[in-house]
C-alpha cells in the first residue's frame, strides 16, 4: 500500500517524556488489531491479529499487520499483551515471533492456550506469562494493569499501560452485559477507579458506535436457543464462530436438556472446545459428545450438529453441506441456526449458503427472522457510559471502520472531552502522549501483508490486481517468432484466449494487424524483444477494446531465432 498519509512527513524523533502510539492495524477497519506503544526506546505491543480478505483478493489466505516499522528494533520489545482469543487479535502472532522466538507473549488463561495451540501448528515454543484481572505487571518501562471484560470469548481483558508519560486505558474489545452467562461482568469499579486516578488517553473500541443503546444480554439468547432445538423435527446443525464458547454452551445445555447428542464438525471447532473443555471454560455433561464420524448413524432427532462456517466460508463446513460437498448431508426437515452476526462484507456469501441450504429442505434459522446472536461489543450507551466513568483526558477511537470511530469521536464530544484532544488516526499514523496532550505528529508505512499458502508478503498489490482482471476478465497469449538476423517474423502469430469470452474464430481477424505492427517497428532492423511484446500488447488490446469492450490480460511471448 501507499503511505497512509501523504500531508504526513516521517515521525521526528520521541521526545524526552513523551509516549509514542503506533497502530499498525485495527482502525479503519475491522481487524488485524496490533499497536505498538514506545519509551524511552523500549516497545511494547498490544494484540497482533489478522484481517480476513475480501473477495477482490483472490488467493489469499490472511492479512497480516506490516512488521516493518519495528523490524529493525524486534529486540527492544519488551512483551505482546493479548486482550482475548480471537483471530483479528491473535493471529499474526505466530508470524512476528518466527521474526524474533523469545518475546514474551502476556494473556489471560484461555487466550494463552488458543495461541500455544495456534504456536504449535508453526512449530514455535513461546515464552507465556498468564495474567488474571487485577494484577499488575513490569515490563520494562510499561506497567500494565489488567482489567476484566465481558466479550464474546471468555477471559478477555483491557489493560491500563503506565507510564510517567501517564495512563492509557487499552478496553480490547468489550461489552457491558450485566447477565453474562459466565458470571463475569466488565470491571466498571475498577475503571472508576481508574477514572479518579486520572487516565490520560483512553482507547476504545469502536465496533458498534453506531449502534444505540445497550447490547441484548447474551441470557435472553438461551431461551431462543431452547425453543429451536425443541420444536426441530431431525437434525438441528448450529454454525457458530469456533471460539465463541459462551454460545456453544448454550446448545450443548439445550442439547442436554432435549435428550440430544452433540457432535463437534470443523478442526478449528474441535480444536477450541477441546481446549475451553479441558480448562473449565466449557461445561459438558457425561456421554454428551459423541464423534461426528458416527452422527450419519443415529437418528436425526437425536442429534445437534456444531460446526464452522457462519460467514459463508467457502471451506467451512456449513458451505460443504449446502453444496453437497460433506459427508454430513443435510436433509429434508432438518434445522440449521446461524448462531452468529454477519460480518460486514459477508452477504452475499452467507445468503449463497442460506439458499443452498434452504433447496435441501432446511429450515434455516439467522439474526435476521429471529434472536439467535447478540453482538460482543458495546453499543453507543455503553460506549458512553464508559466515558464518564473514566473521564479521559485525551480520547482515541480504535477497532472500527471510519464511520464507527467518527461516531465514537462524536460520542466521546457528548460526554466533555474537548473536540481538540480526540485524536482520530488510522493505520501508520504517529500519536504521541506529551504533557497531557495526545497529538498526531508523523505517519509511517503501514500496509498489508498478504499470506497466500507459505508465502508471506510475497504477494503484492500489483499481483492481486493481475489476478483480479485474470478472474473477471480473462487472458490472451500471443505466441511470435523473430528472426534476429533481419527482424522479420519467422513463425506466427499464434493467438489463444482463456476466460475471456472471446469467439475463438474471430481471434483471426487481429493476426494480421499483429503482423503489420510488428514488421513496421521492425522495418529498420533494430530487435528490442520488449518494444515488440510492448507492440503486440497494444495493438491486441486496442483490437479487443474496440470489437468487445473488454480488457483481458495479454500475455506476448517473442521467440528470437
Amino acid at each position: 500500500m501507499s503511505h497512509p498519509h501523504p500531508e504526513l512527513g516521517p515521525p521526528p524523533p520521541l521526545p524526552e517524556g513523551a509516549l509514542r502510539i503506533v497502530a499498525l492495524g485495527g482502525l479503519g477497519e475491522i481487524g488485524r488489531n496490533m499497536a505498538v506503544f514506545e519509551y524511552e526506546g523500549r516497545l511494547l505491543i498490544i494484540d497482533c491479529g489478522v484481517l480476513f480478505p475480501e473477495p477482490d483478493q483472490p488467493g489469499i489466505d490472511l492479512i497480516l499487520p506490516d512488521f516493518e516499522y519495528i523490524r529493525d528494533r524486534l529486540d527492544d520489545v519488551e512483551a505482546v499483551v493479548l486482550t482475548h482469543g480471537h483471530e483479528d487479535h491473535i493471529g499474526a502472532v505466530p508470524y512476528l515471533l518466527r521474526e524474533r522466538r523469545d518475546i514474551p507473549v502476556v494473556g489471560s488463561k484461555l487466550t494463552l492456550a488458543l495461541i500455544e495451540a495456534k504456536l504449535t501448528e508453526h512449530r514455535i515454543q513461546p515464552s507465556k506469562l498468564e495474567v488474571v484481572e487485577g494484577e499488575r505487571h513490569q515490563f520494562g518501562p510499561f506497567e500494565c494493569e489488567f482489567f476484566a471484560v465481558n466479550h464474546s470469548i471468555p477471559d478477555a481483558l483491557a489493560v491500563a499501560v503506565r507510564t510517567p508519560a501517564g495512563i492509557v486505558l487499552h478496553t480490547g474489545d468489550f461489552r457491558m452485559d450485566q447477565l453474562p452467562s459466565d458470571g463475569r461482568l466488565t470491571d466498571l469499579g475498577g475503571f472508576a477507579r481508574l477514572g479518579a486516578e486520572g487516565v490520560d488517553l483512553l482507547m476504545s473500541d469502536s465496533t458498534n458506535a453506531e449502534v444505540p443503546g445497550f447490547v441484548t444480554s447474551e441470557r435472553e439468547i438461551a431461551p431462543v436457543i431452547d425453543e429451536v432445538v425443541r420444536t426441530a423435527q431431525k437434525r438441528v446443525i448450529v454454525a457458530s464462530f469456533a471460539s465463541h464458547v459462551h454460545r456453544v454452551q448454550q446448545v450443548m445445555d439445550a442439547a442436554h436438556k432435549h435428550g440430544r447428542k452433540v457432535a463437534l464438525v470443523g478442526r478449528s471447532m474441535v480444536r477450541n472446545m477441546g481446549i475451553a473443555r479441558d480448562l473449565g471454560y466449557l461445561k459438558v455433561p457425561p456421554g454428551l459428545i459423541v464423534d461426528s464420524k458416527e452422527i450419519e448413524t443415529w437418528p436425526p432427532e437425536d442429534v445437534v450438529l456444531i460446526c464452522t462456517g457462519s460467514q459463508g466460508e467457502p471451506m467451512a463446513a456449513l458451505s460443504r453441506m449446502a453444496n453437497r460437498d460433506h459427508p454430513i448431508r443435510v436433509a429434508e426437515g432438518d434445522t440449521v441456526l446461524l448462531a452468529s452476526s454477519l460480518v460486514p462484507g459477508n452477504e452475499t456469501s452467507v445468503n449463497k449458503v442460506i439458499n443452498g441450504l434452504a433447496r435441501w429442505g432446511a429450515r434455516v434459522v439467522h439474526k435476521g427472522n429471529a434472536k439467535v446472536h447478540v453482538s460482543g461489543h458495546a453499543a453507543a450507551g455503553e460506549l458512553l457510559y464508559l466515558l464518564n466513568v473514566t473521564r479521559p483526558s485525551n480520547f482515541m477511537p480504535v477497532h472500527g471502520e471510519w464511520r464507527h470511530m467518527r461516531a465514537h469521536a462524536k460520542i466521546a464530544v457528548l460526554s466533555g472531552v474537548p473536540d481538540d484532544h480526540i485524536v482520530i488516526a488510522e493505520d501508520g499514523v504517529v500519536v504521541d502522549l506529551l504533557d497531557g496532550r495526545a497529538k498526531i505528529v508523523g505517519a509511517i508505512p503501514a500496509g498489508y501483508v498478504y499470506v497466500d499458502g507459505t508465502s508471506v508478503g510475497d504477494v503484492t498489490d500489483y499481483a492481486l490486481k493481475d489476478r483480479r482482471i485474470l478472474g473477471e476478465e480473462g487472458f490472451i497469449s500471443v505466441v511470435l517468432v523473430v528472426d534476429t538476423a533481419n527482424g522479420k517474423l519467422a513463425g506466427g502469430p499464434e493467438i489463444h484466449a482463456r476466460g475471456s469470452g472471446i469467439d475463438p474464430d474471430r481471434l483471426e481477424e487481429v493476426i494480421p494487424q499483429i503482423e503489420k505492427a510488428v514488421e513496421e517497428h521492425t522495418a529498420d532492423g533494430v530487435m528490442d524483444v520488449q518494444q515488440i511484446r510492448r507492440v503486440v500488447r497494444r495493438t491486441v488490446g486496442r483490437w479487443v477494446s474496440d470489437t468487445y469492450r473488454r480488457r483481458p490480460m495479454i500475455i506476448p511471448v517473442v521467440i528470437e531465432v
